[in-house]
């Protein structure tokens, strides 16, 4: 089950969903939308490594905006910080944005119950595209869970401002070795 907007909205005010700022004209129909934080990341190294911190370079949005490249990866954040002990939220761009050419969310929309933060955004354009930090850039919708909840309690808890991989923290010892 989705939560609807009035749904989100009551959820926010009961302590349910956090939202943080929570802005009643970001409600939709059955989603939040989300803007984009002021700050960007990109990877300075040319071959990334899983079994290792990756460089990055820091890029603050301005007033003009920023253009993003073709064959970049971005790495944006939302202003607001989002989450939830009661409800699985997953994160889409927005259509519009979708319309520019710009994917928001490559291959991870679905966050954990119990984290609560600003979200990490994987931005890849297909064109130059020009962004503004507080640009509505995607929606969150919330699922009802079923079942016993076992609270999110990762490496990227608490996150604030785009957050680089960190899949190396997690190697166990038979990943590291190879």
């Amino acid at each position: 089950m989705i939560l609807t907007g009035p749904e989100i909205t009551s959820a926010s005010q009961d302590g349910r969903l956090r939202i943080s700022p929570f802005l009643p004209t970001q409600v939709n129909p059955n989603s939040y939308n989300v803007r984009l934080g002021p700050v960007l990341l990109t990877y300075t190294e040319e071959v990334l490594d899983s079994h290792r911190p990756n460089p990055t370079r820091r890029i603050q949005i301005g007033d003009d905006g920023y253009t993003l490249q073709p064959g970049e990866l971005y790495l944006g954040h939302t202003q607001e910080e989002v989450g939830s002990d009661c409800f699985v939220p997953l994160l889409f761009g927005r259509s519009s944005v979708g319309r520019l050419g710009l994917f928001v969310e490559i291959t991870a929309p679905i966050g954990d119950i119990g984290f609560h933060g600003q979200w990490t955004l994987m931005l890849t354009p297909t064109r130059p595209v020009r962004v503004y930090a507080g640009m509505r850039i995607g929606q969150i919708m919330f699922f009802v869970s079923e079942g016993a909840v076992d609270l999110y309690a990762g490496k990227y808890q608490a996150a604030s401002g785009p957050q680089s991989s960190a899949y190396w923290r997690d190697l166990d010892a038979s990943e590291a070795a190879s």
